[in-house]
């Protein structure tokens, strides 16, 4: 250990004046490097992150709470589902609270339900969070709520009031609009659409997005069919599309549900890509070894947590500024073997035209 301060195994935890003795610096450097304020050398900060950690120091939060009137720690009201996007959206979430030095609380919603999220925010905030998170997709109705620490709405608009409100979007509707467009660029005429439960704000998202590559190309936009997520709705639909000899591309609005489909399509023989083609959404990598590897888009759960947690910290630690410019999510589309251009019409049976 190097000379100037000793700990030993059972003394007294070490103080943050240990530590400053230590990495030869005063306490408000000690305490400027702990909470990740700027002004102080790399040098300086070098050394005092190695006394820290040579002494086995650890920040008292608790103590900081107090003297700051904040706790360092952020709420999440989520959907609790095992689904892929809003379990990768929350582990997104998680990630980016802890890069920002907070400590993460987290309570799950049976059903999105206003009385549901409501009783979910009221606990947080008993807890003393300097902050909150809503990541819920299916809010329907007003909650009845009026909070005193900024709010970050994720994927969906703002369901209360609070001091200062913040919205971050996931990038549904430019995703469904590549996801559409790609299907054109391969020269089919239309496409269909599978999308998921009409209460959902992410199916509005993808329905509206879908539309717009629709409308601005002149195609035709057949008749919406609804799945709930599922595998299993994705087959029936799948089964309703298949008597269809017109049908040449489906875009799914979530990958399991485009799984499901090419299940059913195949079983009906209708091949894919030969016959149909078909997108998903959401970026699930488990079906990029199906067979066909699906073509889907990526949902950026990671950059728009990341993004949104930045905005809602700005808020926390800076109430009386603006908030910095914010940077749209990115749109990936990645494209496998479920995608081709289309086969030529069977004798006798023209495409749908445009309207």
């Amino acid at each position: 250990m190097t000379p100037g301060v000793e700990h030993v195994a059972g003394s007294p935890a070490p103080r943050s004046a240990d530590v400053a003795k230590l990495a030869g610096v005063s306490r408000k450097t000690v305490s400027r490097v702990l909470n990740n304020e700027p002004y102080v050398s790399d040098e300086a900060r070098e050394r005092v992150l190695a006394a820290t950690e040579e002494l086995g120091y650890r920040l008292n939060h608790a103590a900081r709470a107090l003297a700051s009137g904040r706790t360092r720690s952020i709420g999440v009201v989520a959907l609790g589902t095992a689904g892929y996007g809003t379990a990768s959206l929350l582990m997104g979430i998680e990630q980016a609270v802890r890069n920002a030095g907070y400590a993460l609380r987290v309570i799950n919603t049976p059903d999105g339900a206003p009385k549901s999220i409501a009783g979910a925010v009221e606990s947080l905030l008993e807890q003393g969070v300097d902050g909150l998170v809503v990541s819920e997709p299916i809010v329907e109705g007003d909650v009845a709520l009026r909070i005193d620490v900024p709010v970050l709405f994720l994927g969906a608009p703002p369901a209360f009031t609070a001091t200062r409100t913040l919205t971050v979007g996931v990038g549904a509707h430019p995703l469904a609009r590549a996801a559409t467009e790609h299907l054109l660029d391969l020269g089919h005429t239309t496409v269909h659409h599978l999308a998921g439960p009409r209460h959902w704000y992410a199916t509005k998202d993808r329905i509206e997005g879908w539309r717009a590559a629709l409308t601005e190309r002149g195609a035709y936009e057949p008749p919406l069919l609804n799945g709930d997520w599922s595998a299993a709705s994705g087959y029936a639909a799948g089964r309703a599309l298949a008597a269809d000899r017109s049908v040449t591309a489906v875009f799914a609005a979530g990958d399991e549900m485009a799984i499901g489909l090419i299940h059913a399509l195949r079983e009906a023989g209708r091949r894919v890509p030969d016959d149909i083609s078909v997108v998903g959404f959401d970026g699930n990598p488990v079906f990029a070894y199906v067979s066909p590897p699906l073509t889907t888009v990526r949902q950026p759960f990671d950059a728009a947590a990341e993004e949104g947690i930045r905005l809602l910290v700005h808020a926390i630690e800076e109430p009386d500024t603006a908030l910095p410019p914010a940077s749209d999510p990115p749109v990936e589309l990645v494209v496998r073997g479920s995608t081709a251009p289309p086969p030529p019409p069977p004798s006798g049976l023209a495409r749908p035209a445009a309207t």
